[in-house]
């Protein structure tokens, strides 16, 4: 077992991790071997800046207590402390939640103190702020000189007076004032205990720490890092701690200290440990803004969980248009939040409206989780829902970055001991990539375990597989009463089925309502698809006709939400004159950006449904059987 193997075990475990181990065989000399990969990443990680250090905080009496003042300096020798040599940084944006302020000509800065204030720095491109030794980026200060009130997980603790001084210390880094960026999104880590770390451990998270790609950008955890139990957030650290770049961390709703009275002290803890709630960072041409547009509506008795809204406060709204009031017109700006502004279901952030005011005219995206579904909605669409919603058509792209955790660590487990955890869109759990070339930028998602490459699923949804799911979801949900329905083949269409309707569906990952879909039946023509989310004004179609049967099925026989509307589900229907025998259909998927993506499935059309004992359910990744979803009774 090597070091980080063990640490891994050690956190999931729930003991301390083991720093700095070496085995060493009994009567040997400890050598370490050279590691060339790890290597590799910490030239990059220098080579971008990084370093471990923390916010300079003078103590003693400030000169006026409710002004706040400091330096944001070059921190040369990257201790941390600002050294006579070490001069200030112009120009640099410093905020207290609220103003916005930019230094001087020798770095220096003053802001309006007040009473709970979280203050931090806006990083510039070409520089780095420093990381504390889990890779959490530290660039803020906590203003609270009483503390928190009591709360479970702690809060912040008590500040004292307004010191006389708070600076903030950054390195040089060519890498993060280069145009071009990858910057990894990882949503909704979301586990509720040690086991289910363990699995977001080996699984996407894995895949993220052996990328080297993201050293100057680094990774933006999009809030429900952990689910409700604050105590994880150590194992969270620890799950992440061999990044290759910074780490920086929105807050969800189950990162709150649910026993807060109100919204004022719901994000405490997650202060305390992580930074602030909101904020916003400069990388190559690039102005990353991070809100927090959960609202909490204080505990019930006991200090239970009292529910919230997604929306964003007042304050943070100043915020923003101070922010941005800074930013050149020129750039582009990536506005991520944990919840949705919009999904293809509904306007999600309530008040949406107000914050496209606020972006209005700007180079924009948007980008959320929160549904842990994945989702690419373009410039010009509009939905009848969101129309109701106040957002009568889209004006900036809005990505919806999937789920660490998939559909919340359900399903059966595959090869690896994971659960497959098919989200209720179809799309598996895996990490959103922002590529940033200039003001301009494009996405790509990463399923677990996966390359690139592997952007579709494909199915056949008929007549008899709808009666099926819906069978099957009540026997499920009711209590497994009864023998379960049958549904044998998956892949086999009878005569019946092709008299009624019967679509070939193609789930889509990266689609949008500009992606194309076509389909060659048995080497004949390729026929475009229809895309059953098409994004011009409609209603929102739903109902099994409109399931990814592929994600559904595995979902319906395990465990794991089914849903019935998707945003990237392209079908068509299976001419009614297929002979009898085995057909395949290939299918090709060209996202907006002009990427190709093709898989294949074979299905069979007989005159009749035929009994069989089992059918086992075939993976649609080749030479991999689904472990741990078996067989069922065909009828």
């Amino acid at each position: 077992m090597n070091p980080r193997s063990i640490r891994q075990a050690c956190a999931v475990a729930g003991t301390a991790t083991l720093v700095g181990l070496v085995l060493v065989a009994p009567g040997a000399a400890a050598a370490p071997s050279p590691d060339p990969a790890a290597a590799k990443a910490a030239a990059q990680r220098a080579q971008a800046g990084l370093y471990t250090g923390h916010v300079e905080v003078v103590r003693g009496e400030a000169a006026d207590p409710e002004v706040l003042t400091g330096t944001v300096f070059h921190d040369r020798d990257k201790d941390s402390t600002q050294d006579r040599r070490e001069k200030g940084v112009a120009g640099v944006q410093v905020s207290n939640g609220r103003d916005v302020v930019t230094t001087d000509g020798k770095g220096r800065y003053s802001i309006p103190a007040y009473e709970g204030m979280t203050v931090f720095v806006t990083q510039p491109a070409g520089y780095q702020v420093p990381v504390d030794e889990d890779k959490v980026a530290q660039f803020s200060y906590n203003h609270l000189p009483e503390g928190s009130p009591e709360l479970k997980y702690g809060g912040i603790e008590p500040t004292g007076p307004l010191p006389e001084a708070v600076n903030f210390p950054l390195a040089k880094s060519k890498a993060t004032g280069k145009a071009q960026q990858s910057c990894p999104i990882a949503s909704d880590t979301q586990a509720y205990n040690m086991k289910e770390m363990g699995y977001a451990r080996d699984g996407a998270v894995a895949d993220l720490m052996d990328r080297d790609d993201y050293a100057s950008c680094g990774i933006l955890l999009l809030g429900d890092n952990v689910g409700d139990d604050l105590s994880l957030n150590p194992a969270l650290r620890d799950i992440y701690a061999d990044a290759n770049g910074p780490i920086r961390l929105a807050p969800g709703n189950h990162d709150m200290d649910y026993d807060a009275a109100d919204d004022t002290h719901a994000l405490d803890t997650f202060r305390q440990q992580f930074g602030p709630g909101y904020f916003s960072y400069d990388v190559g041409q690039a102005h990353v803004v991070v809100l927090d547009n959960v609202i909490y509506n204080g505990a019930k008795e006991g200090g239970k969980n009292g529910g919230y809204k997604e929306a964003i406060d007042d304050q943070q709204l100043e915020w923003l248009e101070n922010d941005l009031a800074e930013v050149p017109a020129n750039k582009l700006v990536v506005v991520a939040a944990h919840a949705p502004i919009v999904d293809h279901r509904m306007v999600v952030t309530d008040n949406a409206a107000e914050l496209y005011d606020v972006l209005e005219g700007r180079n924009a995206v948007t980008i959320g989780g929160h549904t842990h579904m994945l989702e690419n909605l373009l410039p010009g669409d509009t939905r009848e829902e969101w129309v109701k919603g106040g957002v009568p058509e889209l004006e900036h792209t809005q990505l919806v970055a999937g789920a660490v955790s998939g559909n919340w660590y359900s399903g059966g487990l595959d090869e690896q001991g994971l659960p497959y955890a098919f989200m209720t869109d179809g799309a598996r759990p895996g990490v959103l990539t922002l590529e940033l070339d200039g003001n301009e930028f494009s996405e790509r998602y990463t399923i677990r375990g996966e390359s690139d490459d592997l952007q579709l699923a494909l199915g056949v949804n008929t007549p008899h597989w709808r009666e099926w799911a819906a069978k099957q979801l009540e026997w499920r949900d009711g209590g497994k009463v009864g023998a379960a329905p049958a549904l044998g083949d998956e892949r086999l269409v009878s005569a019946d089925d092709l008299a009624g309707e019967s679509w070939l569906t193609a789930n889509f990952y990266a689609g949008s309502s500009d992606a194309r879909v076509e389909v060659s039946i048995d080497g004949g023509a390729a026929v475009e698809a229809e895309h059953t989310q098409p994004m011009q004004g409609e209603a929102l179609a739903q109902g099994w006709e409109y399931s990814d049967t592929f994600a559904a099925t595995r979902n319906l026989l395990t465990s794991g939400g089914v849903t019935q509307s998707n945003a990237h589900l392209w079908r068509l229907p299976l001419p009614a004159d297929l002979d009898a025998g085995t057909h395949t259909a290939e299918v090709t998927a060209t996202d907006h950006h002009g990427r190709e993506f093709t898989e294949t499935l074979r299905f069979t059309v007989t005159d009749e449904r035929a009994a069989a004992k089992a059918t086992v359910l075939r993976d649609e990744v080749p030479g991999k059987v689904p472990a741990g979803i078996g067989v069922t009774a065909n009828g």
